[in-house]
């Protein structure tokens, strides 16, 4: 982590640098958070740590563990669930909506993310859920509704975090993004329809895939029955 120079408040610049930290996995899930040790990293007074750290608290990224003080949250396993049956309604709307307002300079932006998302398989899982959220993102954008782009923003935080402990897979990694461009070709083709029973297909596929290897890296293999004896 960096020092902070903008224009930003401090407690922006905070909160977003510690936010990128935990879920890039820089920070890991149980990792103890201090005001002075942050403060010391950011090169900032402790105050606006402070502040950042509540705001973290209260959107579930940090949490209290009794004399160790603030820590990373481990990563929610039902929030992870709560946040797909969320997507597979928005996500398919927002393609719908979406859909009839694409202007070409909107396309051409959809197809730079694709390029974007195809060279990010090559490089690491971590990369491609970044790009995987700026897709989405732009979909979000171009849908018009200020609801869904606000609501979704912070999820896809939540999303990163669980997203980037399993996707190592690069095999994986390119059926998302075929599948991201054939909802592209129909945007273009102006199907609305088709696109949203596309994007449907996608966020339930991508759920179950990555629900079943999160919980192999996330969850506690089962006892062996002669240790339960």
């Amino acid at each position: 982590m960096k020092s902070l120079v903008s224009s930003r408040t401090l407690v922006d610049q905070a909160y977003t640098v510690i936010l990128d930290a935990i879920c890039s996995g820089r920070l890991k899930p149980g990792e103890r958070l201090t005001q002075a040790d942050v403060a010391e990293r950011l090169n900032v007074s402790r105050q606006p740590i402070h502040n950042a750290l509540q705001v973290l608290k209260v959107q579930g990224f940090v949490c209290e563990a009794g004399r160790r003080g603030l820590i990373v949250a481990p990563v929610d396993p039902e929030l992870f669930d709560a946040i797909y049956q969320l997507r597979s309604a928005i996500d398919p709307l927002a393609v719908r909506l979406a859909t009839p307002r694409l202007t070409e300079a909107d396309l051409a932006r959809g197809q730079q993310l694709l390029a974007a998302g195809f060279e990010a398989v090559k490089v690491s899982g971590v990369a491609s859920v970044k790009a995987d959220a700026a897709f989405h993102s732009w979909i979000y954008d171009v849908s018009g509704n200020v609801l869904i782009v606000d609501t979704m923003r912070l999820n896809w935080r939540h999303l990163q975090r669980a997203m980037g402990e399993v996707l190592r897979h690069p095999a994986m990694l390119m059926r998302v993004w075929n599948e991201h461009r054939a909802i592209v070709d129909a945007m273009a083709a102006g199907d609305g329809e088709k696109a949203a029973l596309l994007m449907h297909g996608h966020v339930v596929g991508a759920y179950e895939d990555v629900r079943q290897r999160f919980s192999e890296v996330v969850e506690p293999a089962p006892e062996p029955a002669a240790q339960r004896a």
